[in-house]
């Protein structure tokens, strides 16, 4: 049976984060994404509410509704910019993630070019062992032959 090497599993925790990070980036992705689409609805909802206004255009509306209206849109662009906030912060932690996820990929990389090196090693002092035994196999027969 041959020996178990430790470079494998190191292999394998490797391969395990790597895979951890890679579900990390990807829910820090889909967690931009609805913080994206979120301030897109606000802006739609906002830009909704404003023709909604300007259909009123013309029309006699009272003070009190128009303060409403403007209190309304004010709180709008309140919850528009803390969703650019929002954003901007899921952006920084899917940067973060993407990086880690990046480091990971290259430790695991690492360890397989160390592993092939290793496996190349042992194939290569695996072929002179074999050309040694044929050598001396050879030069037996031929002193054999000589020897008759």
């Amino acid at each position: 049976m041959a020996k178990h090497d430790p470079l494998d599993t190191v292999l394998k925790l490797a391969k395990e984060a790597e895979e951890q990070a890679g579900l990390q980036l990807k829910s820090a992705q889909l967690m931009l994404q609805k913080c994206q689409s979120q301030l897109e609805a606000l802006r739609n909802y906002r830009l909704d509410y404003m023709k909604q206004m300007e259909n009123h255009h013309g029309k006699n509306i009272s003070a009190s509704y128009y303060h409403q209206f403007h209190q309304f849109v004010r709180q709008i662009d309140e919850a528009i910019t803390k969703q650019i906030s929002s954003i901007q912060e899921a952006d920084s932690q899917r940067e973060h993630r993407q990086k880690y996820w990046q480091e990971m990929q290259q430790k695991r990389k690492a360890v397989e070019l160390l592993l092939s090196h290793k496996a190349d090693k042992a194939q290569q002092a695996e072929l002179r062992r074999e050309q040694k035994m044929t050598d001396e196999f050879a030069s037996q027969l031929f002193y054999r032959k000589r020897a008759r």
